[in-house]
């Protein structure tokens, strides 16, 4: 198998000090392939980057409806934060109106990934608890999901272990991912993902596949196309929610807004879903490489393929060629893309 094509390049002193590898494709919703850079069938696990194919159970079941979900919420529910006040309140939030509370969630806790927000935490002598997992938002999406499965049951009950893949929400959720994607995950290579939910390994080929669809609701069943297009237009309308302060999510969907759905996931992987251009893009960097690379070829791909005015370009090229400073703000190298080709 050949390597897949370097992407980005990280320069000191007038050379590459190293560089990084990986692979994109960039689909239409008929499967039509618009870019492909290295090995786009090699499965992948696509982790966080799909928390929106995820979440098209909570409204297309009606569950999102029926609780009067707010497009803050819906957003969080997509999302990947740092577990700053205004996520942490507004995943509680969702909770109280499935007349639950944090106890329910099975994401676990840890310190938010925000610094300020950990600071202030730390300052008033409390400890974090499961709503400022950065995927508390995602898991009380969960939550009401599974208080509109259980019916007039016991909600709290019924919910007791939904992260195992088994569980009438994991199914749900399950079922959307391999409708959305077109891949069969039934023998999928499967794990569990850093929020104890099941992540299965997808080719970059078919998550590109699923976020066109996104985008456009074509290859969707009615139901999903109605809840993708829901969920775009809550995240647009509450980009903050997605990621927060100073990341890129929230900072591109903040500019972009229903131009671009963007998300990250861990270990060097991004989708996108470009509504105005009918296209889903999905790109993996192999060395997992998170915040420096995948943002840089997230932003490459942007410029190349959006009708960029001044404003944009001015903001993707922050990112598509990143200058890095040591601790006293000097200037010692910087990220860029390559101009890898097909």
């Amino acid at each position: 198998m050949s390597a897949n094509p370097t992407l980005v390049e990280a320069l000191r002193g007038g050379i590459v000090e190293s560089f990084h590898r990986g692979s994109v494709a960039v689909l239409d919703a008929h499967g039509h392939v618009h870019t492909a850079l290295g090995d786009i069938d090699r499965p992948i696990f696509p982790r966080s980057a799909v928390k929106v194919l995820q979440a098209l159970p909570l409204v297309a079941s009606g569950a999102a409806d029926a609780l009067g979900l707010s497009d803050e919420e819906l957003a969080l529910a997509c999302a990947s934060h740092g577990g700053e006040a205004p996520h942490a309140r507004t995943a509680a939030h969702m909770l109280a109106k499935a007349g639950l509370d944090a106890s329910v969630l099975e994401c676990g806790a840890h310190w938010p990934y925000h610094d300020a927000a950990l600071k202030a935490l730390a300052r008033e002598g409390a400890a974090p608890s499961a709503l400022h997992n950065n995927c508390s938002g995602k898991h009380a999406g969960f939550v009401c999901l599974g208080c509109h499965l259980a019916g007039g049951r016991d909600a709290a009950a019924f919910l007791r272990g939904y992260v195992q893949p088994g569980h009438a929400v994991m199914r749900e959720v399950t079922a959307a991912l391999q409708a959305s994607t077109g891949f069969d995950l039934t023998d999928a290579a499967a794990g569990t993902d850093g929020c104890s939910i099941p992540t299965y390994a997808i080719p970059l080929r078919h998550l590109a596949l699923a976020f066109a669809r996104v985008a456009t609701g074509q290859g969707l069943s009615s139901e999903h196309a109605r809840a993708a297009s829901r969920l775009r237009s809550a995240v647009a309308a509450a980009p903050f929610m997605v990621g927060g302060s100073g990341r890129l999510d929230t900072r591109l969907m903040e500019h972009f807004r229903e131009r671009v759905f963007c998300k990250v996931g861990a270990e060097g992987v991004y989708c996108a879903a470009l509504p105005t251009l009918g296209l889903g893009l999905a790109l993996k960097m192999d060395d997992g490489n998170n915040a420096r690379a995948a943002e840089v070829v997230l932003a490459a791909l942007l410029q190349r393929l959006l009708r960029t005015d001044g404003a944009d370009d001015a903001l993707l090229a922050t990112v598509s060629t990143t200058t890095l400073r040591n601790w006293n703000g000097i200037e010692v190298g910087q990220l860029r893309a390559t101009e890898a080709r097909a």
